[in-house]
């Protein structure tokens, strides 16, 4: 049986802040059409783990392949391409709060892939129909919108494009447990509608479980278990033990 190569991976990779090694000879990977949740505590790496993914940050070491290619230190016009196989929703949403809803949803089709303004509303408003959002939401601005109107704003504008990859950065963080419930069934809906590859980081574990295929927990800059999102609950490495179960005593405090 031929292995499949994964979509997205991360081999060996080091990235260094004042000379601390947030990540260290990082190791992971993601299938293609799978969705990975990154859990573990503040400051353990998350973010610039999909940072260094999305050519926002290079690594010290290491290789960051797509398709089996190391994207590591691309030019500018290939790391554009690159950015044009990718979606992303921003903790918080990130929208532009001068331009209408769904000029942030079309954002990158009318100023990177040269869609009309006539077009790109029409897939804006298709895009905003997918995260269950009426066509009147299109014209209005962010501050007329809720929290959780907004982050499925910011979903439509991450699934606009039909990314090949989708980044979700704690996507519940700030809503309320009513809320934050509906937003990941809705992007695990659009992630297995799309037949994208995800990778996901979050604090909230019900989110975690509900968005992932599988879980990787990271502490000082490596992976230190992995498994079914099933497992999650029942495995018996105690890190992941006493980050699910939020206790203060534990290897996690003992290693600050």
């Amino acid at each position: 049986m031929t292995d499949v190569t994964p979509k997205l991976a991360w081999k060996g990779v080091t990235k260094r802040f004042d000379g601390r090694a947030v990540l260290d000879g990082l190791d992971l990977s993601v299938a293609p059409g799978k969705s990975l949740v990154i859990i573990g505590g503040s400051g353990q790496g998350k973010s610039v783990t999909i940072k260094t993914a999305m050519g926002l940050m290079r690594p010290e070491a290491g290789k960051i392949e797509l398709d089996g290619k190391n994207v590591v230190g691309l030019s500018e016009n290939a790391r554009r391409k690159l950015f044009s196989r990718i979606g992303v929703l921003f903790q918080g949403a990130a929208l532009f709060d001068s331009l209408t809803i769904w000029e942030n949803v079309a954002f990158r089709l009318l100023n990177a892939d040269g869609v009309g303004r006539s077009e790109a509303k029409a897939r804006a408003v298709e895009a905003l129909d997918q995260v269950r959002l009426a066509p009147s939401v299109a014209d209005r601005f962010p501050s007329e919108l809720s929290g959780g109107m907004q982050k499925r704003a910011g979903l439509a504008r991450a699934i606009v494009a039909q990314p090949e990859i989708l980044f979700f950065d704690e996507p519940t963080t700030g809503l309320d447990p009513i809320t934050a419930a509906a937003i990941n069934q809705l992007i695990s809906d659009q992630v297995r509608r799309l037949g994208s590859t995800a990778v996901s980081i979050t604090h909230d574990l019900a989110s975690a479980q509900t968005i992932g295929d599988e879980i990787a927990m990271l502490h000082d800059g490596k992976i230190i278990w992995r498994g079914p999102a099933a497992d999650l609950h029942t495995t018996d490495n105690p890190y992941v033990r006493q980050f699910v179960e939020g206790r203060a005593e534990g290897p996690i405090a003992h290693a600050v």
